[in-house]
């Protein structure tokens, strides 16, 4: 007697269909999902010890070429400044867009900031609490600085040579200088905080940019200018175009606006932004610590 086919189980077939399409489903899902704050944390840390581990000589070169290209902001911010119309109220909207050039290029071109390293290499720094990571971490600062210093005051010097730039130009330059660089060591320090915390929370935001980097840039550094918060090393750029012409000595104008712009962002970006998000994801980092450890111990004991 012929046995019947049996029909096929509509379960089974489920079954079947949700084994093929798991993989695909599980990879759309891990594209499409956010990076977890634990993860943005590792790719900076990591970031990190690759920049404290960078030779002397590298940093040096890294921050020179940052701080003279960081005066594209200066400059495309000035060349708006120049040609849009005087007294109307949206034009300083539209000419804090320029800033964002020089920021644009030294970030796409992994060029050595001060200011992002209030936070890249101030995590491998927390997390291990080694006192030859902080010197590193120091060390790096200082080159670092020093190195956009150098190159911001070179190229503002380059920029007031005559025949550079054009006569209504290097005016517009200095009056975009004098208006960045205005006002107390107190006001200063004040409104380089929140420049600080900006340029820290773009480090943080832009592993998960997926495709949007530019307009991350261009939006985060657009509102740093628009609402006139002061940056170190552009603003070192604006601070040498006004010592070279001779409205304040170099030295008064470190005293009034550098140090005072320099110890505010490294408060907002360091002090305030980089241990708040620390404090989001310590737990978690030590919870995956711990889990590394049990199976290091666990490999060890097979090994035996």
């Amino acid at each position: 007697m012929n046995t019947p086919l049996s029909s096929p189980d509509p379960a089974d077939e489920l079954s079947e269909n949700r084994t093929v399409h798991e993989p695909v489903e599980e990879r759309s899902v891990s594209q499409a999902s956010r990076l977890s704050a634990r993860l943005i944390y590792e790719v900076i840390r990591r970031d990190g010890d690759e920049e404290l581990a960078r030779p002397t000589v590298s940093l040096i070169w890294s921050g020179l070429a940052a701080g003279i290209v960081i005066s594209f902001s200066v400059l495309a911010q000035s060349v708006l400044h120049r040609f849009l119309p005087n007294g109307a109220d949206w034009t300083m909207l539209v000419e804090s867009l320029g800033y964002s050039m020089g920021f644009l290029a030294v970030i796409f071109g992994r060029m050595q900031l001060f200011t992002e390293n209030t936070i890249t290499t101030v995590l491998p720094v927390i997390s291990r609490r080694k006192l030859d990571c902080l010197l590193s971490m120091l060390r790096l600062w200082a080159v670092v600085l020093a190195a956009n210093l150098a190159g911001a005051l070179l190229v503002s010097w380059f920029l007031g040579l005559p025949g550079v730039v054009s006569e209504p130009m290097h005016e517009a330059l200095l009056e975009v200088s004098r208006h960045a660089v205005e006002g107390t060591p107190w006001h200063n320090f004040m409104r380089a905080m929140p420049a600080g915390v900006l340029i820290a929370s773009l480090v943080w935001i832009l592993p998960s940019g997926q495709g949007n980097s530019f307009f991350l840039v261009m939006m985060v550094t657009w509102l740093m200018a628009a609402a006139g918060f002061a940056h170190v090393v552009a603003g070192s750029v604006e601070m040498g175009l006004l010592a070279w012409h001779g409205d304040e000595t170099l030295g008064a104008l470190l005293l009034s606006y550098f140090l005072p712009t320099l110890a505010g962002n490294v408060v907002g970006g360091t002090a305030i932004f980089t241990l708040l998000t620390w404090g989001q994801v310590k737990n978690e980092v030590a919870l995956g610590e711990d889990v590394e450890r049990q199976k290091s111990a666990e490999a060890t004991a097979r090994k035996r």
